[in-house]
């Protein structure tokens, strides 16, 4: 009753919708940041991009007079930033004899920390800029505030994302499992590796504003992780990611509006978690209690031949 209460509200409904594909599209395009090992990766992108963020709102607050907080502005400078960190730690590893993983961590320090820097001077500015309110709301996610143009946003760009790796589902499989054999078969590898880069941006920068700069690398994480313990087959893994992903933002999504005082972003990562325990621990051929039952099973075997010796 509660619930078809809910979906009669139009802002309750732009919200679940909102969340629910975040959910779907971050959950199928972090299988292959999960396969791949890259989760470094997507966590230096949605750190990087907060300052992409609050550099395009000061932009549009130059140009026009006010900030604007629309998605139209914000995203394409979460996908800059994100995009520069990445471009500034592959050359920082190239050129010196810094590690990967090292390079990617100081570009998340750089960009984050000045991120925050420029929040908190937009903050507290004086004289204030106009539309400033709410700006650090991207840290945390504030999925109430999404409008009907932040939903036709996030469907352009998550349709965008899953039709490019649907498109090149075969090369990017490939690729996923063993570069040097995309390499033989002519694939340009290098350009894959930033096709990929790209998809990935995509995937975490539609949920800056229901989920935040913060927690959504674990909705890129979390559903590959829990499918990933049911399946051995990738087209069945992102399927069922994409479910996982958006049934936890649909569950979050209605708790938060149903307690009040409770934000959205965080139980939807808490959903997620949930999700991702419960698979490690009931899954049929990975779950750690099925391999406790199998080892238990083997040892008894293994006694009774003694035994019958």
């Amino acid at each position: 009753m509660i619930l078809w209460e809910l979906l009669g509200d139009h802002t309750f409904r732009t919200v679940l919708l909102g969340t629910m594909g975040v959910g779907a599209v971050s959950g199928s395009i972090g299988c292959f940041a999960y396969l791949r090992r890259q989760s470094l990766v997507g966590d230096v992108v949605a750190h990087s991009s907060l300052l992409g963020i609050v550099l395009f709102f000061l932009i549009s607050y130059w140009l026009t007079g006010e900030g604007s907080k629309s998605l139209f502005v914000l995203i394409p400078g979460a996908m800059v930033a994100g995009v520069l960190a990445l471009g500034l730690s592959q050359w920082i590893v190239s050129c010196t004899s810094v590690r990967a993983d090292s390079g990617l961590g100081v570009m998340l320090a750089i960009f984050f920390g000045t991120g925050i820097m420029l929040l908190r001077w937009v903050q507290k500015a004086n004289p204030p800029i106009p539309g400033r309110r709410g700006l650090d709301s991207y840290l945390f996610g504030m999925a109430a505030s999404m409008t009907w143009a932040d939903l036709v946003m996030i469907a352009i760009v998550g349709v965008g994302s899953i039709a490019v790796m649907l498109l090149l589902w075969k090369e990017l499989k490939v690729f996923t499992f063993d570069p040097l054999l995309a390499q033989s078969l002519g694939y340009r590898t290098r350009w894959l590796d930033w096709l990929m880069i790209g998809i990935f941006v995509n995937g975490i920068v539609i949920g800056i504003q229901c989920i935040g700069v913060v927690l959504i690398i674990a909705m890129l994480v979390a559903p590959a992780a829990a499918a990933r313990q049911w399946t051995e087959s990738l087209e069945s893994m992102v399927v069922l990611a994409a479910v996982i992903g958006a049934s936890c933002a649909a569950i979050g999504t209605v708790v938060s509006a149903v307690v009040s005082g409770i934000p959205t972003g965080p139980v939807i990562v808490l959903a997620g978690a949930t999700v991702v325990l419960g698979s490690i621990l009931f899954a049929p051929k990975r779950g750690i209690l099925f391999g406790g039952r199998k080892r238990a099973s083997a040892a008894m075997q293994v006694r009774f031949r003694e035994s019958s010796k």
